[in-house]
């Protein structure tokens, strides 16, 4: 194989390029109308009351902390297993971050593994719980309420993976974003998400006095009136916006979002097909009251440790097959100094990694990916 096959990457045609050029060409090329656009179809397709775009999934995390508010020595609980824009934020408002473990199979933190949290530092108050949808599996997205009834909290999906994603309660279904079991939603449009704008993010919520602050905080804290030249500074804040040109992509490959989902659930599948008779290893199990999005491909390998697991990331890069870890546990980092619960966060990050899973990624080089991963362990 004489191309690099990437874990993940965006997939771009020509209806992609007419339109940003067609939004290049229009008298205004940020906070323009692809913006609003852009915004009331995310809400159009997540059944959101409200959607703001931004700069980043970050950036969306950052501008959902600060609209509910949180401050020094709130309470945040996170899983340990995530990406880390949650913590980054969450230490840069001077929070306190409380690290729960998650499932082992699933790397999600469940709601068990919050109470147990809670017991083990003797938490009586939260102010935002973090939900991850990791590999954008929806999972618990409803069982959260019974801790938001009894602590009061705000629950912020970090769906960056779960864009298109959804999940069923009493036969009724949901999409990830239409905020019905949580007060905020975060999305990513990295180029390995379900669809991208380059770099980019957005939030969705019901609460009209959450989007008022985010559209606020987005643009530097300004707030205009009726006349374009008359403004007002309500509070401090940076610019978080995102251009025109950027929205004008994101709304076509909205367009294209269910055959982007279509063929990432088929490479799934044939990974599943094409392994399962495989004991060295086994793979998550999607349940049918689930709809992923299958942003990740998690392979989980049994009687895996870090040098084993790195031995084979160096294989199957001298194949130009690039793995990756999904994630680096957040209390492995230097920057790390809060408490956390950590034994089964310690078997995902041993035993886990993502394969490549993307559009564009053809069954020649699935195959070949297979036939690198039977070779390694026919060894």
């Amino acid at each position: 194989m004489k191309k690099l096959i990437p874990y993940g990457k965006q997939y771009i045609d020509k209806s992609d390029l007419d339109s940003v050029v067609y939004a290049l060409k229009q008298d205004k090329i940020t906070t323009g109308p692809s913006v609003f656009k852009f915004e009331k179809k995310i809400c159009n397709y997540t059944k959101a009351k409200y959607a703001s775009v931004c700069n980043s999934g970050t950036s969306a995390l950052y501008l959902a902390f600060k609209a509910i508010n949180l401050k020094k020595d709130d309470i945040v609980i996170m899983p340990s297993i995530t990406f880390v824009s949650s913590y980054s934020v969450s230490k840069i408002l001077n929070a306190r971050v409380y690290l729960a473990d998650v499932d082992p199979v699933t790397g999600q933190m469940t709601p068990k593994n919050v109470i147990d949290c809670c017991n083990k530092f003797k938490i009586k108050k939260i102010k935002v719980l973090v939900v991850m949808y990791h590999s954008g599996y929806p999972l618990n997205a409803d069982n959260f309420r019974k801790i938001k009834k009894k602590f009061g909290c705000y629950i912020v999906e970090d769906a960056c993976h779960a864009f298109g994603a959804s999940y069923f309660v009493n036969k009724k279904k949901f999409k990830i974003g239409s905020c019905a079991h949580s007060d905020i939603s975060t999305f990513s449009f990295h180029p390995v998400k379900s669809i991208t704008t380059c770099e980019g993010g957005a939030i969705t919520t019901n609460i009209k006095k959450i989007h008022d602050k985010i559209t606020t905080l987005r643009s530097i804290g300004i707030k205009r009136s009726n006349d374009h030249w008359d403004y007002n500074v309500e509070e401090l804040s940076l610019n978080f916006r995102l251009s025109d040109v950027q929205c004008a992509l994101g709304i076509n490959q909205l367009k294209n979002l269910k055959k982007f989902l279509k063929k990432r659930k088929e490479i799934s599948n044939f990974y599943n097909k094409n392994l399962s008779n495989y004991s060295d290893f086994y793979f998550i199990q999607h349940k049918r009251e689930y709809h992923s999005s299958h942003h990740l491909y998690f392979i989980k390998f049994k009687n895996f440790n870090l040098e084993k697991k790195n031995k084979f990331i160096r294989f199957m890069k001298s194949k130009k097959i690039y793995l990756q870890y999904h994630y680096i546990p957040i209390y492995k980092f230097k920057v790390f100094k809060d408490k956390f619960i950590g034994k089964n966060s310690e078997k995902f990050f041993n035993d886990t990694l993502s394969l490549p899973i993307y559009f564009d990624l053809k069954k020649k080089q699935q195959l070949y990916i297979i036939k690198a991963i039977k070779k390694f362990f026919s060894k």
